[in-house]
């Protein structure tokens, strides 16, 4: 039976992990390597963890994602609100570490269906959240039509982003205002 987790040195493999993700990539990633980073013994590691990916979930449940949840107050324009949410979020996925966070995230995603949910969730909800409240508001103003599906459009821009993200090319701002002008062509009043 394993023995209790230390906190302190729980931390130090979920940052060690963290850290390692950003710096490199995810199947660079050894076990060996977070136990000398953390300051623990390789076979601690498997009693607490069962896999890498498995670290790696739980360090990206409690640590920051980047690009995540790009703070954009919102003003009485849809296009402008929705185009800098958006190119916030992009530039946000297009930086080194959001884009070794969205490859490791497709990675724990694929070998643990469960967290990967977990995680997809955590990413998520603050984005559904701002784009439900952007499209209320615009739904209020008469902007937009009334069976238009907030969520529908959150997976839309978030699979967008991730795709950038994940081929390593950020959205360009023609990019970003094209996704916006159809976007608002297909919900617009």
């Amino acid at each position: 039976m394993p023995r209790p987790r230390s906190e302190a040195a729980r931390q130090s493999v979920l940052e060690a992990m963290r850290a390692a993700v950003v710096a490199s990539t995810y199947e660079a990633v050894t076990i060996e390597g977070l136990a000398e980073t953390a300051g623990v013994a390789k076979q601690t590691i498997y009693r607490w963890w069962p896999s890498k990916a498995a670290i790696l979930g739980e360090a990206l449940l409690e640590g920051d994602l980047p690009g995540a949840d790009p703070a954009v107050a919102m003003s009485g324009d849809i296009r402008a609100d929705l185009h800098a949410w958006f190119s916030a979020m992009s530039a946000g996925l297009a930086k080194p570490e959001g884009v070794a966070l969205a490859r490791a995230l497709i990675a724990v995603t694929a070998t643990d269906h469960e967290l990967g949910l977990a995680l997809n969730e955590r990413l998520a909800a603050p984005i559904r959240s701002w784009v439900a409240e952007r499209i209320a508001r615009g739904q209020s103003a008469g902007e937009i039509r009334a069976d238009v599906d907030a969520d529908a459009i959150a997976d839309q821009l978030i699979a967008m982003a991730s795709y950038a993200a994940l081929i390593g090319q950020p959205l360009s701002a023609e990019r970003v205002e094209e996704a916006v002008t159809r976007l608002l062509r297909g919900i617009a009043q």
